[in-house]
């Protein structure tokens, strides 16, 4: 699951909890939270943000939202795409470069500052303005936001201008600890610094069998062991371990262990 934003001012608003959502960040986005909860979690850590919170989430990560509304009310984020054109545009106007290539987290909590608090109530206004019709405009709220960025945060540089590709790394490991993460097989291989024919050949040497099959055994494992072992209940597990419906779950979950899993 992937998305390509229309606009790089977004909003999000919702009256019930929501736990759909992309679960590959392409770019980073700056957040902030105007009323209810955000869960974010990275496959290493859960992440809650609640009202007046900021946030940026970083590109080429893999994370789990949760929207949660206020008691009686709506939960509503806005926030900003921080695309690689805009960023390279601007580190060539104003010379920012990274200049260490090291590993950040997916998710990074900022500072409840004042001067961001002003930012994201001024681009309140903005929010239903498309890139297409009104790009000088929104190029100049995103260019603003770097700014403040740049003077509240300047450790971020090392982030937001690092331009480098995800680099080859162990895939053994990778899987084992993204399994859940319900992606198309390509993001995991670009994840793994790899060309999707050269994932699936790395992959079935090091797992003796394909990638759509040892993900499903796995998911199906971790279902198992969570309702087994842990009592939760099926609805609640299966978009947990990476399926996308409780149906296709069920029946997937009964042709391995030849039992439904509401009678575990």
């Amino acid at each position: 699951m992937s998305f390509q934003p229309q606009s790089r001012l977004l909003h999000s608003c919702y009256f019930e909890q929501s736990r759909s959502g992309e679960q590959f960040i392409p770019e980073h986005f700056f957040g902030y939270m105007i009323s209810g909860t955000m869960e974010v979690h990275d496959g290493n850590q859960l992440h809650i943000f609640k009202e007046g919170d900021f946030r940026l989430l970083t590109r080429n990560h893999l994370a789990k939202f949760a929207k949660i509304p206020a008691d009686g009310g709506v939960f509503k984020s806005a926030s900003v795409m921080l695309d690689q054109e805009t960023l390279r545009n601007f580190s060539m106007e104003y010379g920012y470069v990274a200049e260490k290539n090291v590993p950040h987290e997916s998710v990074i909590r900022l500072s409840n500052n004042i001067l961001y608090k002003n930012y994201a109530d001024s681009i309140a206004s903005y929010q239903d303005l498309n890139d297409a019709e009104n790009k000088d405009i929104i190029t100049l709220k995103v260019k603003e936001l770097l700014l403040l960025l740049m003077k509240i945060n300047p450790e971020l540089k090392d982030v937001l201008f690092d331009f480098n590709e995800p680099g080859k790394v162990d895939l053994e490991a990778f899987m084992n600890q993204n399994f859940h993460f319900n992606v198309e097989m390509k993001r995991f291989a670009y994840l793994t610094g790899r060309s999707l024919a050269t994932f699936k050949r790395d992959f079935e040497k090091i797992f003796s069998t394909s990638p759509n099959r040892w993900l499903q055994q796995r998911r199906l494992k971790e279902a198992y062991f969570l309702i087994k072992e842990r009592g939760r209940r099926p609805s609640d597990v299966y978009l947990e371990v990476g399926f996308e419906n409780l149906s296709h779950f069920s029946y997937s979950f009964k042709q391995a262990f030849g039992i439904s899993p509401s009678f575990v």
